[in-house]
């Protein structure tokens, strides 16, 4: 029994050194300031010397439920939060740089270089979860709701994510189309909320295009019932599509 003991505490703290490597990620992702990672930080640190001290406080099923509460947290919801965050944030910012003529007549590579970690950002929170796939042995009450989980659409932040990630699109062809030299990179093929991705040089337009027609859809499909307002999305692909290269 104890032999055993010994195996789940050695395994618990193998588990728990790999979370903490998560949890650094996604620090530096979401910022070193970040409550929720310092806690769940403490917490591992507090796991780990926990698994080092004798019998008694180490305890295997007391330090698999200390490593399950704090772990479990890690998900995609999680990494969907982070990202969300981040990227709306940088939005915000961006959209009050676009009101700064001055500045962006001088700083507007500094700009370029804010839209695409924040639609990076709004990206990678559209594509932590795989769309739902539609068959005959899945059945589905809501039909409009099905066609909303095959989109990849969990949640109206999802909707707003798409709009956001757009709308950056729009400000970077317009504020900083001159500077477009593809030395940034950008998930294009998660614009479409796939599971699958590939880096490729960001085109604006581009990516702007296949999100907003989707938003598009998605709006005026099956959440038409819903009345989300596409005018400012319309009047963006307008924009993307008599602008030229």
């Amino acid at each position: 029994m104890a032999a055993a003991d010994s195996t789940v505490v050695k395994r618990v703290e193998e588990l728990g050194d790999l979370a903490q490597a998560h949890i650094q990620q996604l620090s530096e992702a979401a910022g070193e300031d970040d409550h929720f990672l310092i806690r769940a930080s403490a917490a591992l640190e507090k796991l780990k010397i926990l698994c080092g001290e004798d019998k008694e406080c180490s305890d295997p099923s007391n330090l698999l439920e200390l490593y399950t509460q704090h772990c479990s947290l890690l998900g995609d919801e999680l990494l969907e939060c982070l990202s969300w965050r981040r990227g709306a944030l940088l939005y915000m910012y961006c959209h009050s740089l676009t009101k700064r003529r001055e500045w962006l007549s001088r700083k507007s590579s500094l700009l370029k270089k804010y839209l695409v970690d924040g639609i990076n950002y709004l990206i990678q929170m559209l594509n932590y979860r795989c769309p739902v796939e539609l068959n005959e042995g899945v059945s589905f009450q809501d039909l409009e709701t099905a066609k909303l989980l095959s989109e990849g659409i969990f949640s109206d932040i999802h909707l707003l994510a798409m709009m956001y990630s757009g709308e950056m699109c729009y400000w970077g062809l317009k504020h900083c189309a001159s500077r477009q030299s593809g030395s940034h990179d950008v998930d294009s093929d998660a614009a479409g909320a796939s599971c699958t991705s590939h880096k490729e040089p960001l085109d604006f337009r581009e990516v702007g295009e296949k999100i907003l027609k989707k938003y598009v859809s998605v709006c005026e499909g099956p959440l038409r019932e819903q009345e989300w307002n596409t005018t400012n999305a319309k009047q963006i692909l307008n924009f993307f599509q008599h602008c030229h290269k």
